[in-house]
């Protein structure tokens, strides 16, 4: 059956940026990649087209409201799953350098099979604990921009993401619903680990009624040698 991306382009319109033919093409080949191995392994409860291109493909994207790209060289992404928002973001910006970091080797083997379908250079996938991750010297304060769809509190999110961040550079964390009480509670949290929340950005996902929120957390000095905390800590006693 064709596949109409007539709203993946609309939508990118609507964020500022348009689509190649050869972009479109690798987001056709992500999509069938994708919906192929999520019936021997659960990569995503979503797989019906429109709603992967919104809920995925968009959503990926829409980080361009909160981050200037042209200006940003290398970005991890914590907790990627299935590849979100990293690889989209990579089709996006091509020469972006891109980590996927995952702690299930099996969805570390479906990213290398993406990557090498979709003939992307300078994005390679890696299984780590963000927690172990962050404390190897390859990767610590190494990215200027950390990026996480992970669902955990914020106080916990940065825990996990911050400590990659260069000074300077920024965290992003995709958010649904409302943040307000969530915000207040990390504030402090986020100053411990070296950041500081910069701003939110909400909005719908373009010709949806689905609400997003972006918060960008700043990177203002190094984080404490004390962070992160070891392996199941920041889960189960986020900082205060």
């Amino acid at each position: 059956m064709e596949k109409d991306l007539t709203f993946l382009e609309k939508g990118c319109g609507d964020l500022g940026i348009s689509l190649s033919e050869e972009q479109k093409e690798k987001f056709l080949s992500y999509y069938d990649f994708l919906t192929e191995k999520n019936k021997v392994m659960n990569l995503t409860a979503i797989t019906e087209f429109e709603e992967v291109v919104i809920k995925h493909f968009l959503d990926s994207i829409s980080c361009v409201k909160a981050v200037d790209f042209s200006k940003t060289g290398s970005m991890i992404d914590v907790g990627t799953g299935a590849g979100f928002p990293g690889i989209p973001l990579k089709i996006m910006f091509p020469d972006l350098s891109v980590c996927l970091l995952d702690s299930l080797q099996k969805r570390v083997t479906f990213l290398d099979g993406a990557i090498a379908l979709l003939k992307l250079s300078d994005i390679h996938a890696v299984h780590f604990r963000a927690e172990e991750a962050a404390r190897n010297p390859e990767y610590r304060e190494k990215f200027d921009l950390c990026v996480s769809r992970a669902v955990s509190n914020l106080s916990t999110l940065s825990e996990y993401c911050l400590p990659f961040v260069k000074t300077g550079g920024f965290f992003i964390s995709f958010k649904s619903g409302k943040i307000k009480e969530e915000l207040e509670n990390a504030g402090n949290a986020v100053h411990l680990l070296g950041g500081k929340i910069e701003k939110t950005e909400t909005f719908f996902l373009p010709g949806t009624d689905i609400e997003r929120t972006l918060v960008v957390i700043r990177k203002v000095r190094p984080t404490s040698g004390k962070y992160p905390r070891k392996a199941g800590t920041p889960l189960k006693e986020p900082l205060k």
